[in-house]
């Protein structure tokens, strides 16, 4: 089985991120890269950078979107590691064939124009786990 290329990002599920800028950016020095929003997971998301990682922080556009879900249960915090991978179809297969459970079958389209899909966090020993392949990588497979 291939593995990851590397972590693409981490998502903190957040009820405004405005609110959280203030942080990031001052006390951790983390650069604002800017805002997405993402009308198929209902969210909005504010992109930093510290060094060469990404952190997304996910605030919901519906209280019936998944990061509203997250947050009236668990409250603000960690939502998701993603990783890196080439040919995200491939890898789904290959997961399933080795018994993971995933939330996505098929990869749909995420920030950034990737490709995503996530395992469940049974799978996953509890953390809630992201692949994605780039607009660029995915292009190059067209």
């Amino acid at each position: 089985m291939g593995t990851v290329k590397s972590l693409n990002h981490i998502g903190i599920a957040v009820h405004s991120i405005e609110a959280q800028r203030p942080f990031y950016e001052d006390a951790l020095g983390a650069e604002f890269e800017g805002y997405e929003d993402v009308p198929s997971q209902k969210v909005r998301v504010g992109f930093f950078r510290v060094d060469n990682v990404r952190l997304e922080l996910l605030e919901p556009t519906d209280s019936e979107g998944p990061i509203a879900k997250f947050l009236d249960k668990r409250g603000e915090g960690l939502h998701h590691l993603a990783f890196t991978v080439d040919d995200i179809q491939a890898r789904i297969d290959q997961l399933k064939q080795s018994g993971l459970q995933m939330i996505d079958d098929q990869p749909r389209t995420g920030s950034h124009q990737m490709q995503i899909a996530f395992l469940h966090p049974k799978s996953t020993h509890g953390v809630l786990t992201e692949l994605c392949e780039t607009a660029a990588a995915n292009n190059e497979t067209s």
